[in-house]
């Protein structure tokens, strides 16, 4: 779950982390009346949506007086932002944030994240903040440092040092990046986060340092135990496919493809959908309906995956362990009726009473394919989506 940066701004402060004063608004008044608060002579209007690059794309504005505020924040307010990051339609800006400007000398990049590969809490940070990270990373890796954390020890002090001193920090300012990194690191463990990004943490004229941005991830999984972090979740930054699935307890993903998968268990969805790429098509989504393939739960993922107009064929791949085939066969005809489904239906299943589920997926009447093996499935699954 992400959190706009008005959020992540708060949680940063009641970690010791500096940040510079700012305001939400969710009006070209309230914004006005949140840089008279703030006061000061120049202001920054940030639109608050869940993505990065917004400056590129008009997100981001100096404003020198109120009406230079007003103007920014009408100009944001009730539009959508397209961001790299948003796709086409962009996200809904429904909220500005106002912020006192900031003297700035020079920007650092620094996060937290898991590095995968080590099974380890990663600090990186790099010379080169304020730049998206990624074309650094692949222009001038160089410049991109990192520390992996062991689970054991914890993030120590040396290695903050050692960053710190890689980044040219010397005497009060290493002291401070060490007090922020290591603060990061406990709010990283105490709030279940995924991804604290900090880009910038700049450096201002006075030496101080400051986070001026920044993007905080939550781990999904434990929202039952962050209760005050799940309450600040904005279901309008969110696809509403994909909220509608988490409302039926689906994990879906919206792709860019025409053949919609419906799988039970991550691992075969990401088998399936490496399938259909093999053999030519292209996925429109990840699905996984989970152990439980009961009718209603079918039913409503059909109703799901047919709400993308791209969708031209539909994969039906489920391992009936728990639940025999031939009740999920009965399942998946029930919803093909109730639903209305207008295109090819291709259906694998195997485990109990898989034959029996073919067979009566055969007689159905219905525009629906049993297929033998995955193969056979992703390879009907493509003929259809193509005829």
């Amino acid at each position: 779950m992400n959190l706009h940066e008005y959020q992540a701004k708060k949680v940063l402060a009641s970690y010791g982390v500096p940040v510079p004063q700012g305001r939400v608004a969710d009006s070209a008044d309230a914004a006005v009346a949140a840089a008279t608060e703030l006061g000061g002579a120049v202001w920054v209007v940030k639109a608050q949506v869940h993505a990065g690059g917004r400056g590129k794309a008009g997100g981001v504005k100096l404003a020198r007086d109120a009406e230079g505020v007003r103007a920014a924040a009408a100009g944001m307010l009730g539009q959508r932002l397209v961001t790299k990051q948003t796709g086409a339609d962009g996200l809904p800006i429904e909220k500005v944030y106002v912020e006192a400007g900031s003297d700035i000398e020079r920007e650092i990049y620094l996060s937290l994240t898991l590095n995968r590969e080590r099974s380890r809490i990663a600090l990186v940070a790099s010379t080169e903040g304020g730049m998206d990270i990624e074309a650094v990373a692949e222009e001038t890796p160089e410049k991109i440092l990192s520390v992996l954390v062991h689970p054991a020890a914890g993030l120590q002090p040396y290695q903050c040092r050692q960053l710190g001193f890689a980044l040219g920090f010397k005497g009060p300012q290493l002291t401070e990046f060490q007090k922020i990194a290591m603060a990061l690191y406990k709010l990283y463990q105490d709030k279940d986060a995924s991804l604290i990004e900090i880009n910038p943490l700049i450096v201002t004229r006075s030496g101080q340092l400051l986070a001026l941005d920044c993007k905080l991830d939550i781990e999904a999984n434990a929202l039952f135990r962050q209760k005050e972090l799940a309450a600040q979740r904005d279901p309008g930054q969110e696809d509403p496919t994909e909220r509608k699935a988490s409302e039926h307890d689906l994990n879906y993903v919206s792709l860019d493809g025409s053949i919609a998968c419906m799988v039970n268990g991550a691992g075969l969805a990401m088998a399936t959908m490496d399938l259909i790429k093999l053999h030519g098509g292209a996925p429109a989504n990840f699905l996984d309906v989970g152990g439980g393939a009961t009718a209603e739960r079918v039913t409503a993922a059909f109703e799901l995956i047919l709400s993308n107009p791209n969708v031209k064929a539909i994969l039906v791949n489920i391992f009936g362990g728990i639940v025999r085939c031939d009740l999920i066969a009965d399942g998946i005809i029930q919803a093909v009726k109730n639903v209305g489904v207008q295109v090819p239906v291709v259906v694998r299943l195997e485990g109990t009473n898989a034959e029996q589920a073919r067979t009566t997926l055969g007689k159905s009447g219905l525009a629906i394919t049993p297929a033998s093996d995955l193969t056979d499935a992703a390879q009907k699954a493509v003929k259809a989506a193509r005829q």
